[in-house]
């Protein structure tokens, strides 16, 4: 039975997006708790992420993300609701079940989907096992690694429990790219009236799986240069500054598009679930910065200290307030936070318990193992620090544009002047820091997904510590059962000629932690170093809102002004690299035309099929990959052309300063 009041039906929501798009109704009466849902939920995570961790270490990982488990499971659902017996259980008494409820409903395939996602998300912590055993060659037993691994995936629960009052029931924190996923559930599952002449949502969902699953062969196989288009470089195919200026993956990418899905969502996620004001700040940034490649690390400590200041003149009156009714019975609550309130909540002390646990642990293993792991005790609460108090502020800028700075190089820089001369404690000490709050948004991130869903927190709240159990276990043994079986993995010194274990993601983290612990940001930063200037960028940072929140109080008739985010600003070309400049250019088109032309000029056809378009390329797209993956180039079939040849700017890696030979470059 469907629940809303009189006066609920005609509220709208502050967010005209979530308006737009999320029901404003419940029936709590939908079971979810069903035998499918853990069976279908578990065996998606468990397959996720053995496939995941597999391909991981091969010279071309492929990652199969959750929604293709989002999509697998709808038939097996309703096959198993047909097919499973509804025969009820010790009935008659209080342990009655039935294996199978009723209909598969949306509610089910939201909690499977959350354990599908657990098992699609990597487990960040393998790369200190594969870079202490492989690179390394130091002995870690499994204990250790299986402690690494566990408590860096679950610290995150603390703090999503401890900030979840600030981040998910207020309306204002709506984390766009959930909208994509309710969309999509909904096309899935509501048998909308087909529109006069039109088609339904659901025919579109299919239509647009369709096409961008036919479509990616042609940029994923067949014509690879559709990734980078970058005609500049045809003008002058002798001319090495023409070609650098051109080409979208190794110069500035002047004229270069991308007209391939995966390339413009790869890096900043879709452009059609960023509002415009983000976007607009992401394409700002990018022409501001794009000619500063060299100081990356100083935007990267600008974009921190921003995210601070900002938070603390824009949302600072806010938290507060947040702060002081989390706990009030009284409180105003929206149409969604009042539907939620008729569940039993998560108790706060659940997550206390879960943090200071994984702490307690945390300290444990690293200080009994600390010959290996080299972390001391006092560098897991350091780090944890860090991430309680970037959790709220970062969670803020991500819950309203879809974007989320990450803090991976400021607890490499912290950890290495603080403990010098040790690589394992630098990974260590990034994985405590950094992890545990990008798995806190992850699970508050999941939390508002399943209050728009009307999904029983405590439900979600299962879900979630099951799935990550669950991966962390899956991805570890099938890590170290890789590693067992074949030899000389990673080590591409030793390996065969073109054999594809080359493991390129786990070589960059073991080159960062050789840079961050034994060289050390002291010898690059310090006042000693190559660049101690670029620490001045932490106090321009911390100025640069300070001016926007100025120039906002100054001129209060000029609202664009208050629309100025820093550090999205700022962070926009924090991921390049390993992002390229056509990455930005193809999703700044798109986000432009979805998030502005059509959002204003548009409202009817963005409402419909904005979101549901944007699932159904992130589908199509992910089930085009792994067949083209397995199909095909997993088997050596590739097809050698001209038009196979990416980006098409031979020269656009060449030198320019004389004197400096370089085959297949023009002479000086």
């Amino acid at each position: 039975m469907e629940i809303s009041s009189s006066s609920d039906e005609n509220e709208c929501c502050s967010v005209k997006q979530v308006e737009m798009t999320v029901p404003k109704t419940d029936d709590p009466t939908i079971p979810v708790y069903t035998f499918r849902m853990w069976f279908l939920g578990i065996v998606s995570c468990l397959f996720l992420a053995f496939v995941n961790q597999f391909f991981w270490y091969r010279r071309e990982p492929l990652s199969i993300s959750s929604i293709a488990a989002q999509i697998a499971v709808v038939p097996l659902g309703h096959l198993m609701a047909r097919t499973v017996t509804d025969r009820v259980f010790f009935q008659g008494t209080r342990f009655a079940f039935t294996l199978n409820p009723g209909p598969f409903n949306i509610k089910e395939h939201v909690l499977i989907t959350m354990l599908a996602n657990s098992g699609a998300g990597s487990v960040y912590a393998t790369h200190v096992l594969s870079a202490v055993k492989l690179y390394y060659k130091k002995a870690l037993g499994f204990i250790p690694a299986l402690i690494i691994m566990m408590t860096t995936q679950l610290l995150g629960y603390g703090w999503a429990g401890i900030f979840r009052k600030h981040l998910v029931e207020p309306a204002e924190m709506w984390w766009p790219s959930n909208l994509v996923q309710v969309s999509l559930f909904r096309a899935l599952h509501e048998r909308g009236k087909r529109p006069k002449f039109g088609i339904t949502q659901t025919q579109f969902f299919m239509i647009a799986i369709a096409c961008s699953f036919s479509y990616t062969i042609i940029p994923g196989y067949l014509f690879q240069m559709l990734t980078s288009l970058s005609w500049i470089c045809w003008l002058a195919p002798k001319s090495i500054t023409v070609q650098q200026i051109g080409s979208g993956l190794q110069g500035l990418g002047l004229g270069a598009v991308g007209v391939d899905w995966s390339s413009i969502s790869s890096y900043l996620g879709s452009p059609m679930a960023s509002p415009w004001f983000a976007s607009a700040n992401v394409a700002v940034g990018f022409i501001v910065f794009i000619t500063f490649f060299a100081l990356t690390y100083g935007v990267g400590f600008a974009t921190l200290s921003a995210t601070l200041v900002h938070v603390l003149l824009f949302n600072g009156k806010d938290m507060w307030r947040q702060s002081q009714m989390a706990f009030k019975k009284d409180r105003k609550l929206d149409i969604h936070a009042r539907l939620m309130s008729k569940y039993k909540q998560v108790p706060t002390w659940w997550f206390l318990v879960i943090l200071v646990v994984n702490i307690g642990v945390a300290v444990f293993g690293c200080q009994y193992y600390k010959n290996v792991l080299q972390l001391p005790w006092w560098g897991v609460l350091f780090a944890c620090a860090i991430a309680f108090v970037y959790t709220l502020p970062i969670g803020i800028i991500s819950a309203t544009t879809n974007q989320t700075p990450g803090l991976n190089v400021i607890t490499e820089y912290i950890i290495g002047y603080a403990y010098p001369g040790r690589p394992v404690a630098n990974m260590c000490f990034k994985v405590y820091g950094y992890i545990s709050m990008m798995q806190a948004l992850t699970f508050i991130s999941d939390f508002k997904l399943g209050h728009y869903m009307k999904i029983p927190p405590r439900a979600m709240f299962n879900v979630q510590i099951v799935g990550t159990i669950i991966s962390v276990v899956a991805y570890i043994c099938t890590a170290w059962w890789l590693m067992e079986t074949i030899p000389n993995l990673c080590d591409t010194a030793l390996l065969p000629p073109n054999s594809q274990w080359t493991c390129p993601s786990d070589s960059t983290f073991y080159a960062a932690s050789v840079i961050w612990g034994l060289v050390g940001p002291q010898r690059i930063f310090g006042n000693l170093g190559v660049y101690p200037a670029v620490n001045w960028f932490f106090l321009g940072g911390a100025i640069a809102p300070l001016l926007v929140w100025l120039a906002a109080k100054a001129f209060p008739n000029h609202k664009w002004i208050s629309f100025i985010n820093m550090p999205v600003l700022l962070g926009a070309t924090a991921i390049m690299p390993p992002a390229s400049s056509v990455n930005f250019t193809s999703w700044i088109i798109l986000a432009y035309v979805f998030g502005y032309v059509l959002y204003r000029h548009r409202p009817d056809w963005w409402r419909r099929h904005n979101y549901i378009l944007s699932g159904g390329l992130d589908a199509g797209t992910a089930f085009a990959s792994v067949a083209i993956f397995l199909a095909l180039q997993l088997n050596g079939f590739n097809v050698d052309w001209w038009g196979n040849d990416v980006d098409g700017c031979p020269l656009a890696s060449c030198p320019t300063a004389k004197g400096i030979f370089v085959d297949g470059c023009p002479v000086h």
